[in-house]
């Protein structure tokens, strides 16, 4: 187990270096830094004042070296003006009057500075992230419990009423995607005009004119049920219906099994089979799935948080990518990367503990 723990971290290791040079050389392009630099210094900048800006910020250097510097290997760049001020990517990462280090990037912990928020990037994504890793709790505790029941009731018995029922819930949330489903609550639940909230208002069964908010604003300093139940449900919505549906073929491919059928004839309870023989094996196929939500989560709360208006991850992502914040989206890959490849590694060694017989192989 220690040695494939050991060769998978090294296949991650290589995994990272080469998705983060790909972004890095897709958001260092020159379009994208002539543009950065108008939008720093002047939109009326000429050709030539635009390439002394880019060499007297460091991107005048080849692209391998700036790579290096980024990610801590290389030593940062320094420029001197003509009235001998010195400045350069590691001054940006120690206080004012302090000498600054050679080495300063994401392998020492500065991640560079953020130019739309005028913040260290780390700080941006320290507080996207605590933002964002809330919406993903509630998401997942709504929707596994959810789903994984979903799934076992209807695969215990293919074909039944019930299995029709709940299959042909399941395939309509995950063909809904968010950007609709999250429309259409806010209309039913969040709308003072429309919907069941106007109706709920007028029968004096809620105080205010909205049974939940339309925007999650407010679940930035306060959580409630209120201001946080409609982006939950419409992250959660999408999710349910995959997992259920992994989850019932899991479990319908178990319980055809030969020792499903033995536990049957020596007149094992059915609850019993279910929760002692067919659960387990039947949960192997869905806990990758389950694993996998959490980059298609990071994913998936960039059109949530955008809708409604909760600034975490996504919503940080789509501010830097809209204000061609460099540094801010190489830190925002960083994270989706390591993401990835984290919960794919836990999935795998999960697998060690749902089947022994992977272990042996």
């Amino acid at each position: 187990m220690l040695a494939f723990i050991l060769r998978r971290l090294g296949v991650m290791a290589l995994t990272a270096l080469a998705l983060t040079f790909v972004v890095f050389f897709m958001t260092n392009l020159p379009p994208s830094l002539d543009k950065l630099a108008k939008s720093e210094a002047s939109f009326r900048m000429s050709d030539e004042d635009v390439a002394s800006w880019l060499d007297a910020n460091g991107f005048s250097r080849p692209l391998i070296v700036r790579y290096g510097e980024w990610l801590g290997v290389a030593p940062g760049w320094t420029h001197q003006a003509e009235d001998g001020t010195l400045t350069g990517r590691c001054y940006a990462a120690v206080p004012r009057g302090e000498e600054p280090p050679r080495f300063c990037g994401v392998v020492q912990g500065f991640w560079g500075q953020s130019t739309v928020f005028k913040q260290p990037v780390s700080e941006v994504l320290a507080r996207s992230l605590g933002l964002t890793g809330w919406l993903m709790f509630w998401v997942m505790a709504v929707m596994v419990p959810t789903s994984l029941v979903l799934g076992v009731l209807s695969g215990m018995r293919e074909g039944s009423r019930l299995d029709r029922t709940l299959s042909t819930f399941s395939i309509t949330s995950t063909a809904t995607p968010e950007y609709v489903s999250g429309v259409i609550l806010i209309v039913l639940l969040g709308s003072a005009t429309a919907g069941l909230s106007p109706l709920l208002a007028e029968w004096g069964w809620i105080e205010g004119r909205t049974l939940f908010q339309g925007t999650a604003t407010s679940a930035m300093d306060d959580i409630t049920f209120w201001n946080f139940g409609l982006p939950v449900l419409t992250i959660a919505l999408y999710g349910i219906g995959y997992i259920a549906r992994m989850t019932r073929a899991s479990m319908t491919e178990v319980m055809t099994q030969q020792y499903i059928r033995t536990a049957r004839l020596k007149g094992v309870s059915f609850p019993m089979i279910i929760l002692r023989h067919a659960l387990r094996n039947a949960l192997i196929a869905p806990f990758t799935v389950i694993m996998l939500q959490f980059p298609w989560l990071l994913n998936g709360v960039v059109i949530v948080e955008t809708l409604f208006n909760y600034k975490g991850f996504g919503w940080t992502l789509v501010q830097a990518a809209g204000n061609n914040d460099i540094q801010l989206l190489l830190g925002c890959s960083v994270i989706a990367v390591l993401v990835v490849l984290v919960t794919q590694l836990i999935s795998d060694i999960g697998y060690v503990f749902l089947n022994p017989r992977i272990r042996l192989g």
